[in-house]
């Protein structure tokens, strides 16, 4: 097993005013060359968009855009003719494919919206655009994972499919319990994301927002120091050149 710590107060941080963002991995102006990608995780925004304010109508391609609302809404609507609200515990997919312009805007003029934006390197290009979106019970999670993202080739499940070998799964624990994750294809990584409270993983303490890249293994444990929830993506660990 090879493990990687990426510490919360590490991460890109951008301003903007109706946006307050951290980055996970290097981002529009940030740029960290030991932070690109972590195999077909490409970028995981810890997003605040204030009242009112939003992302306008652009255009994207080839890429599969996940987004997870954590607190307050988020009105989407894209050239496919979809519009929705997303809340929490809404997940949405969107694959842009051939390409697809959308627009992702607080509606909420009193408070703003809280989300994590993850954007995932599809295997294969230029697929008809789509969009998918569903709601995930948190009581369906307590203490075990719950699949919110599967690929495209697994028929079995309540999950949203994207096009790569690529599972999402989230857990609320509850302090002082543990849980085990198995990898779902073999040479596939895990990104485990700390959403919030405090875990153990593999011996060492995560914190909110920390994050822990495990690569060549079969399973790993994770034991709640306190109440925590805990996002983890496994993928390809694919390369990339530049």
């Amino acid at each position: 097993m090879k493990t990687l710590i990426h510490k919360a107060e590490n991460r890109g941080h951008a301003n903007h005013g109706w946006l307050n963002a951290k980055h996970s991995f290097s981002f529009a102006s940030w740029y960290d060359p030991s932070k690109i990608h972590f195999g077909a995780l490409r970028v995981l925004n810890d997003d605040e968009v204030a009242q009112g304010m939003g992302f306008g109508k652009h255009p994207h391609d080839n890429m599969e855009i996940i987004t997870l609302v954590q607190e307050g809404s988020l009105e989407h609507k894209d050239s496919m003719g979809n519009g929705s609200i997303m809340k929490p515990n809404d997940v949405q997919v969107m694959s842009a494919g051939t390409g697809v312009f959308h627009s992702e805007m607080n509606p909420d003029k009193n408070n703003p919206v809280k989300l994590f934006q993850i954007w995932v390197f599809p295997d294969k290009g230029n697929v008809t655009p789509r969009y998918d979106q569903k709601t995930f019970l948190p009581e369906d999670r307590k203490n075990k994972w719950q699949e919110i993202v599967k690929p495209d080739t697994q028929q079995e499940g309540d999950a949203i499919f994207i096009h790569q070998q690529a599972w999402f799964n989230l857990t609320d624990m509850d302090a002082n319990n543990e849980i085990m994750y198995t990898n779902k294809k073999t040479a596939n990584g895990a990104y485990v994301f700390v959403i919030d409270g405090e875990v153990e993983v593999n011996g060492e303490k995560l914190e909110r927002r920390d994050a822990m890249g495990i690569t060549e293994y079969t399973n790993f444990n994770i034991k709640a120091l306190s109440n925590a929830r805990i996002l983890v993506m496994d993928l390809p660990m694919i390369e990339l050149e530049y």
